[in-house]
């Protein structure tokens, strides 16, 4: 009787062992197929999801398989799961709200894999697009996790969304420049740099009279991979060209006048006995 019950239960686990060894592989092996076949169709989020996606049902079918043979009525796990899943529930909704938002996410295709992004103060390049969350890598290399709801509730901006992009940049000089000359040495400097594109043409704006300077927004286009090499040479050469034509641009300042403009504010020494 020993004997046989010995052998029976060394079935169960010979049995459970081939379900668990093969089930993976098979697993694997779909997950990999469906890998390759939606990455040409999907977006590289969408199919990274989806391949973790058959993977956790694999496994889940693997699981319940191993239970069966075993014979643990699916039913009593079921009902079981049911009745955790009413105490956990609320300790889950976190969790639950960050699943739907990572849908609603990967559903925009706001953006992807590899896309600079910036949501509050953080910019960074997305490393990876979860269930839960998203991960991005910071220029300094720190790494940084932030919860798909955060996303859905946040203004997330796409900084590389598009092939081109603009360098906005905010000039002052002082009152005694002429704005028409600074303008066409800007468009100067623009045309020669070989970053910056002729089309579209760079914007120029004069944008108000400071308290020590005149206001000028100057806007160029460029490649979004030269956004580095753009600002220096941009920079560089707006300083070194506006030193040459000796153009002032002011710091701000107090300018305290005396003589006739200063009357009111005159004061009298008086001499007490």
């Amino acid at each position: 009787m020993e004997k046989l019950l010995a052998n029976q239960y060394f079935l169960i686990g010979f049995k459970s062992l081939i379900v668990i060894i093969a089930g993976s592989i098979l697993v694997k092996i779909i997950s990999l197929m469906a890998g390759k076949i939606l990455k040409k169709k999907l977006s590289s989020q969408t199919h990274i999801l989806i391949k973790k996606f058959i993977f956790y049902i694999g496994w889940v079918i693997i699981i319940m398989t191993v239970l069966n043979i075993v014979g643990v009525k699916i039913s009593v796990v079921l009902g079981a799961a049911g009745i955790m899943g009413i105490a956990f529930g609320f300790a889950a909704q976190t969790s639950v709200a960050n699943i739907i938002s990572g849908l609603f996410l990967i559903s925009e295709k706001s953006f992807s894999i590899g896309d600079v992004i910036q949501i509050g103060d953080t910019v960074g390049v997305v490393d990876s697009v979860d269930l839960l969350s998203i991960k991005l890598k910071k220029f300094n290399n720190q790494y940084v996790r932030i919860p798909n709801e955060n996303f859905i509730k946040s203004e997330v901006i796409n900084i590389t969304k598009y092939p081109i992009r603009r360098l906005d940049l905010n000039l002052g000089v002082a009152y005694k420049e002429d704005p028409e000359k600074v303008r066409d040495i800007l468009f100067e400097i623009a045309k020669n740099n070989e970053y910056v594109l002729d089309n579209p043409e760079p914007n120029f704006i004069f944008t108000d009279f400071g308290k020590s300077s005149l206001k000028i927004f100057f806007g160029v286009w460029f490649q979004k991979q030269d956004y580095i090499a753009t600002k220096n040479s941009i920079m560089f050469q707006i300083k070194r060209r506006l030193n040459e034509e000796n153009i002032e641009i002011p710091f701000p300042h107090i300018t305290v006048y005396r003589g006739e403009e200063s009357k009111p504010f005159q004061f009298q020494k008086v001499n007490k006995n």
